[in-house]
């Protein structure tokens, strides 16, 4: 059910014109930019977007120039995620998977449970806050590791807040949803 759930989610994905992911992006940025909790945060854990992931690289830009500390995860061999710090698109270098990663020196997989707000991918997220990624499980497992009471914020395109994802016990869910039309929706939803 998640396979083909996904596989529907990525086709339509791949058939967004790109005038609609660019006016995307930078309303899921001005969206984030906004958030108190965001504006108030000392250190952002975020991810650089690939392929046709709502695009993070101005948003990952601007939460850097006003001052956050910023972490991007690594890709470890094993799936799990260790983090390290962006100091500008020119630290970054090319990473597994087609990602770019920070060159800085890692910071450690228990990174992440220092961060003040984690803004994480996925393909979708239900109004319970289930989130269904890639199915590799990294994110699964960096959650694991954030206290319950940080903000953990999915960036998704309009139609991805849905009635239902299916979950396993092990998944995290997240606490909000950023969309580009509808701006930040808090989850639970009751």
């Amino acid at each position: 059910m998640k396979t083909a759930l996904r596989g529907k989610l990525l086709a339509t994905r791949s058939g967004l014109p790109a005038e609609r992911r660019s006016d995307a992006a930078r309303a899921l940025r001005d969206a984030i930019l906004a958030l108190p909790q965001v504006e108030m945060a000392g250190t952002i854990a975020a991810y650089y977007s690939i392929a046709s992931e709502p695009d993070t690289h101005g948003l990952v830009y601007a939460l850097w120039k006003r001052g956050s500390y910023v972490l991007l995860p690594i890709l470890q061999e094993d799936g799990d995620l260790d983090w390290a710090s962006y100091e500008g698109p020119d630290s970054l270098i090319p990473g597994p998977r087609g990602l770019l990663e920070p060159g800085e020196p890692p910071r450690g997989s228990a990174a992440v449970a220092r961060a003040d707000v984690v803004l994480v991918p996925a393909l979708a997220v239900d109004y319970a806050g289930n989130r269904l990624g890639r199915g590799g499980g990294s994110y699964d497992r960096a959650l694991a590791r954030v206290s319950r009471q940080i903000p953990v914020i999915a960036l998704l395109y309009d139609d991805e807040l849905i009635a239902q994802v299916p979950a396993e016990p092990h998944d995290r869910p997240v606490t909000a949803v950023a969309r580009p039309t509808a701006g930040i929706t808090l989850l639970p939803l009751q």
